[in-house]
């Protein structure tokens, strides 16, 4: 198989919102590759998380959103190329955090001992509290009669005051016996505790052997941290504070200095822990939210210079999304006439984008923008060039927006759903036009669709996602012709061409799974007829087809019954050739 570059890479990526004081988790655990030059479709019902995942790497989630876990790598070598200048004061610099991690590198000598007095200590909180399961039990019936205090609250204010007094009455009632019964656990969690702590005051045997065995440790650890730094403990140290500059060294003198004293607090935490700092996978994880870590490739005594590694999961500078926003992924939305403003010229929102990203005077943003509009097919481009968004026509807006997106020449192109709002002969043009485009401009397209039409049109590949979980990945021959998971199956026998004459449109039974719950087992099994025991117990893991097709089902386990595909997908290659003209 042609080896590919991997432009993007996604792993075990989680996305929650905060709604109404509960979480909701909109992304569960995500791993994709997205490869340079291809378009990939993502597909699934509306609320399966398509839209969520590509907002993770195009930096546009909603304020009470957050990634939780996982990295985004974008593999952009010129975005990543990084160097710093050395002058005398960067020097210092560099000297003071080095001469910082020397002053604490004798931690490591004693970092199994720590580690031992950590355990000491961990085991005599947990005498003084509550246990796990007595703090999970308390904590789940806390936020279960808040979150219903907060829907008692959200009714109440549906009621009208003049004609439904009595059910406010009786809501307001509800709203109080659930404030009471909240105090009440706040008040059993504080009781329980103090008993723990109580008892453990009182077990007198228990806190002298406590106590010798912590002086014990304690002695033999400074005894351990007394031994000298080495020569190679230093030169370490160095090369991690020249790395710690390199990496802050876009950022003003105060937003540095505080990078950087954050960056040495977790290096001397995990020296006391004995962490690996020759380790490249241990040097990562010293690196806070916003800071990105940068690798030093070369240096002299004039410039540092390195390659940073843009996970974007990390990112939080607003200067940094800029770099990235627009310039290197730039978005096509589906509603034209919202992604363009109504009381600016078209030839000034493309302009403006230009000069914003890239280094041109006004004039030759113009030409720029010209030639992207004869590219983009609007006809008669110079005299068009002044009107407004109103004087266009639905087709003509949206290639106006995938002008204004390819203004500065991006690596990804997301298409948020774009020929939704389009009638179907302007989609087919529209589906053309970035096909086209991605030839002479060599970008990646991530199709965002639910249209399984546009997807055996423009598609190279195919990841399927249900409940925020991708649930199949293939070729578009592969997940079209040759699919295995059960909701795969059930999107394409909803597919109108697929239907024989005077027979009943397919439906998937049932609705997709609340996401503010924590889904046991497969999450399309309440949904899938073939579902088995094991659906409703286990999470399935990603099980392998191809080199290139994957699914996440238990029917691909070699234990599984056989269970062959629903009859109106079987033999589909003519019925989709002819519907989809593919």
């Amino acid at each position: 198989m042609e080896e590919r570059k991997v432009l993007l890479s996604v792993k075990d990526l989680d996305v929650k919102f905060r709604v109404r004081g509960r979480i909701l988790t909109a992304i569960r655990g995500i791993s994709l590759d997205i490869y340079e030059n291809e378009s990939i479709a993502i597909v699934g019902e509306s609320g399966s998380g398509k839209s969520v995942f590509t907002k993770t790497f195009a930096g546009m989630l909603d304020s009470n959103g957050y990634i939780d876990r996982g990295s985004v790598i974008f593999n952009d070598p010129e975005l990543s190329d990084t160097s710093v200048k050395l002058s005398g004061r960067a020097w210092s610099a560099i000297r003071r955090t080095a001469a910082k991690l020397d002053g604490s590198a004798k931690y490591e000598h004693g970092a199994e001992i720590y580690k031992q007095i950590l355990e000491l200590e961990s085991e005599r909180k947990r005498k003084a509290t509550l246990s796990e399961e007595e703090d999970k039990r308390i904590s789940d019936e806390i936020h279960d009669l808040e979150y219903q205090r907060t829907e008692a609250n959200n009714l109440k204010q549906t009621f009208d005051p003049k004609k439904e007094k009595d059910k406010i009455r009786e809501i307001t009632a509800e709203v109080e016996r659930l404030e009471k019964a909240i105090k009440e656990a706040q008040e059993n969690r504080e009781k329980l505790i103090k008993e723990h702590k109580q008892a453990l005051d009182q077990d007198t045997e228990y806190n002298k052997r406590y106590q010798e065995r912590m002086a014990e440790l304690k002695a033999d650890y400074a005894k351990a941290c007394a031994e000298p730094v080495t020569d190679e403990q230093k030169a370490r140290d160095l090369a991690l504070a020249k790395e710690f500059y390199l990496s802050t060294g876009r950022y003003g003198t105060i937003k540095r200095n505080k990078c950087i004293n954050a960056l040495v607090k977790n290096t001397v935490k995990a020296m006391k822990l004995g962490v690996d700092l020759s380790e490249d996978g241990e040097r990562d994880s010293l690196y806070p939210e916003g800071v990105l870590r940068c690798r030093i490739l070369d240096e002299d005594e004039t410039k540092l210079h390195g390659t940073c590694i843009n996970d974007m999961a990390k990112i939080r500078d607003p200067g940094d999304w800029s770099q990235i926003r627009g310039k290197r992924i730039a978005t096509v939305f589906q509603d034209p006439m919202t992604s363009l403003n109504p009381i600016i010229t078209i030839g000034k929102q493309i302009t403006s984008v230009i000069l914003k990203h890239q280094d041109c005077s006004e004039i030759e943003a113009r030409a720029r923008a010209l030639e992207l509009m004869k590219k983009v097919g609007i006809p008669n481009a110079e005299n068009r060039f002044d009107d407004y968004p109103f004087q266009y026509s639905g087709g003509m807006r949206q290639r106006i927006v995938i002008a204004i997106a390819l203004s500065c020449r991006p690596k990804i192109l997301i298409c948020d759903e774009p020929t939704t709002a389009l009638d179907v002969t302007i989609q087919a043009q529209i589906l053309k036009l970035l096909k086209d485009l991605q030839k002479e401009y060599e970008y990646t397209i991530v199709f965002i669709t639910h249209d399984l039409g546009v997807v055996a049109n423009i598609a190279d590949r195919v990841a399927v996602i249900y409940a925020g979980q991708i649930v199949e990945v293939g070729t578009v021959e592969e997940v079209f012709y040759d699919p295995r998971h059960p909701y795969t199956w059930a999107l394409l026998s909803s597919l109108p061409q697929l239907t024989q004459k005077d027979t009943e449109l397919f439906s998937i039974a049932g609705t997709p799974p609340s996401l503010y719950n924590k889904i046991t087992g497969d999450a399309f099994a309440p949904r899938n007829p073939h579902c088995m025991k094991i659906d409703t117990l286990l999470e399935p893991p990603m099980f392998k087809v191809t080199d290139t097709h994957y699914a996440k089902t238990w029917l691909l386990d070699p234990r599984a019954p056989k269970i062959e595909k629903p009859e109106i997908i079987r033999n589909t290659h003519e019925k989709l050739i002819q519907a989809f003209n593919i």
